[in-house]
């Protein structure tokens, strides 16, 4: 793990008292800085008030249940968050990715898969150096990205997106008018390989979709070509 990443401070919003202080350890023990919360509503009260590279959130929380707390943040906040819950079925994967988390843990799960998408998270969610010669700031129409500021405008209004759906953005602007295949953006976006039983990337896709027509772009203009992928143009 890079030295930039072991600095990364990560909030924990668990009631489970056993597994924070696990986790916490855990997550000491891999050099990141720890703060704890045991309900929703001080869990959000800390996410709004202080800046985390990275938020793991139970579901099923006192005060304020997990989805609440996330769609509240989402408001404000392009925080990275993963979802953590004893619930495996698809309905509440689905619910996580619609309120913007950026990825899903169902419980029991494995630590070190745990640490692995983290670092995957951390890795996706952290600015280009600027010294790099890479163009920062791509414009098609009325939508304008800034890769620095991970900040999208579309006819002048700012609109607010995740690490994830930012870079999925991104990709697509990358290559306009061309279709990217799902595991091309799997690979690319959640950098991990393409599994059709998975729906994440289309969970993400669905978001951005309704942020920019709510923005007022044409709904054809960010296409699902069936079968295949996605194509901006």
């Amino acid at each position: 793990m890079s030295d930039s990443d072991k600095k990364a401070r990560i909030l924990i919003v668990e009631d489970d008292i056993k597994l924070n202080e696990q986790l916490k350890q855990l997550m000491h023990a891999e050099g990141f800085e720890v703060s704890q919360s045991f309900d929703g509503e001080q869990g959000l009260l800390m996410a709004m008030r202080e800046t985390f590279d990275l938020i793991l959130l139970d579901v099923a929380l006192p005060v304020k249940n997990g989805y609440a707390v996330l769609k509240t943040l989402r408001q404000s906040r392009i925080t990275p968050v993963m979802m953590i819950t004893a619930h495996g079925a698809e309905e509440e994967r689905i619910t996580g990715f619609r309120n913007g988390a950026d990825d899903y843990l169902s419980k029991p799960f494995n630590l070190t898969e745990l640490l692995l998408r983290i670092e995957a998270i951390l890795r996706r969610s952290k600015p280009e150096d600027i010294s790099r010669p890479n163009l920062t700031t791509l414009r098609t129409g009325g939508l304008e990205a800034d890769k620095n500021r991970q900040q999208v405008i579309f006819n002048g209004k700012q609109l607010t997106f995740t690490p994830i759906q930012f870079k999925l953005l991104w990709t697509l602007m990358q290559h306009p008018s061309q279709t990217l295949s799902k595991p091309t953006l799997y690979r690319l976006v959640l950098e991990r390989e393409f599994s059709r039983y998975d729906r994440s990337l289309d969970m993400h896709m669905s978001r951005v979709r309704r942020k920019l027509t709510a923005a007022g772009m044409p709904p054809d203009s960010l296409q699902t070509v069936h079968g295949t992928g996605y194509m901006l143009r």
